[in-house]
């Protein structure tokens, strides 16, 4: 009986939140909407995108057209949709800020600065915010990257998520925000087109498969890199946003880890549902990128902290991927998104 009484407690402590989402469209801000308003109801969600086609893809919630590097209009909705909790998506990945450093730079980090500003203001309960494997670099160690591993980012967007991570962890040591992140590593799902990542080859690959196209892949075939498959990233998302306060460790951003492969990996898992798939191998600017990065990680922090633990292996991975791949590649080629 008392079980059932806390459990309706903090359901209706869940329901009671308003959290804003910016970068909603993006790759992981579509399915952590979703997920975000399946656990506290759509009445608490207010997703935001700078593109404001991206309406339509979310109608299950408010939906503004916000850009977070508009401080005024940010704090506005901050203030008028009473915002308790934040998650920060919005940004300027890796290989497309090789292309506009500066841009890359102003957007990932006033964006940030933004947001942590508006939650210090609004005094919201927590503030949520990725990082990446990017902030390791070349001097790192490659296999089973630990937490606290040197971090020498070679890359704009590293270099402005280790910034992040030390401007995070002040603003939780100085201003008592409670702040918290995960470093992602290359996420793969099959929701959204790839947005500029190191880690698209891994997208591209299956929805070349699916079309029965060849697929030409950016990176060597032997280049291992740390992975993880959408459900889990968006599960450890939430995991870690749920936990007790008093369970957090890591104030500039937990290690996570999921799958490491390489191309040929992935291709030769492919393989055993789409024996006639073709792949070839170009190399461009972004096999630089992924050399400087971690091959796998080491995650015991989030695995103490919070009990950390992924689902999904290669193999289970492609066998979900090429299941539903094609139905929400026709849903879409029918919708014209």
């Amino acid at each position: 009986m008392q079980a059932g009484k806390n459990k309706e407690l903090k359901n209706r402590e869940m329901r009671m939140e308003r959290i804003l989402i910016t970068g909603a469209g993006g790759q992981l801000g579509l399915e952590l909407t979703g997920e975000l308003i399946a656990r506290y109801g759509a009445e608490s969600i207010v997703a935001t995108d700078i593109n404001p086609e991206m309406a339509k893809r979310m109608p299950a919630c408010h939906f503004q057209t916000l850009d977070v590097m508009d401080t005024g209009a940010l704090d506005h909705v901050l203030k008028t949709e009473r915002i308790t909790q934040l998650y920060h998506l919005a940004a300027i990945l890796s290989a497309t800020g090789e292309k506009k450093p500066v841009m890359a730079w102003q957007v990932n980090m006033g964006s940030l600065l933004n947001v942590l500003e508006g939650a210090r203001k609004f005094k919201l309960n927590k503030l949520y915010w990725p990082s990446s494997i990017a902030v390791y670099g070349p001097n790192s160690p490659k296999k089973n990257t630990p937490q606290y591993a040197v971090k020498e980012p070679q890359t704009v967007y590293g270099i402005s998520k280790l910034a992040g991570e030390r401007w995070c962890e002040y603003y939780f040591n100085t201003y008592g925000i409670d702040v918290r992140s995960l470093r992602y590593p290359g996420l793969i799902g099959y929701k959204t087109l790839p947005g500029g990542g190191t880690t698209d080859y891994a997208v591209d690959i299956y929805r070349n498969a699916v079309a029965n196209d060849a697929f030409s892949c950016f990176l060597e075939k032997d280049t291992y890199l740390p992975m993880m498959y959408m459900p889990d990233a968006i599960r450890a998302t939430v995991e870690l946003m749920e936990a007790p306060t008093e369970r957090i460790t890591v104030r500039s951003s937990y290690n996570i880890a999921g799958i490491s492969f390489c191309p040929e990996d992935i291709y030769n898992s492919i393989l055993h549902y789409l024996p006639d798939f073709k792949i070839s191998y170009a190399p461009d600017f972004r096999q630089k990128i992924a050399e400087g990065w971690p091959q796998s990680i080491n995650d015991e922090y989030a695995v103490k902290d919070w009990s950390w633990q992924p689902t999904y292996t290669l193999e289970k991975m492609t066998a979900d991927m090429l299941t539903n791949l094609p139905q929400y590649m026709n849903r879409q080629q029918k919708s014209g998104s």
